[in-house]
């Protein structure tokens, strides 16, 4: 067990620091996205999950574009291109499955 504080912040892309854990068949990843910061369109063999605490993200998957605000939650399935560019600051959380190799 540990507190999300003691995890090392990672900035994995410019404007997108995060705090990873990491189990054997998952990755829960914490951010913080800084305004202006944009995640370019990619896709991933990882089916991922996002959940938005705090701000306003805007996110294209599968071609469709989608205003996420706080409460917002999204299932996004493997393979699927999808991009992000936050509005605001923003606070996210993440799931990924499997686990993201390359955050460790």
């Amino acid at each position: 067990m540990q507190h999300l504080r003691d995890i090392p912040v990672q900035e994995i892309r410019p404007g997108f620091l995060g705090r990873l854990v990491h189990g054997d068949a998952s990755t829960l990843a914490i951010w913080d996205i800084r305004k202006g910061a944009v995640l370019p369109e990619h896709h991933h063999v990882h089916e991922q999950i996002t959940y938005v605490l705090e701000g306003q993200l805007e996110m294209v998957i599968g071609g469709e574009k989608y205003l996420f605000t706080a409460g917002t939650v999204h299932a996004i399935p493997s393979n699927t291109p999808h991009s992000a560019t936050a509005l605001t600051d923003c606070k996210v959380i993440d799931s990924f499955a499997p686990a993201r190799d390359d955050y460790r």
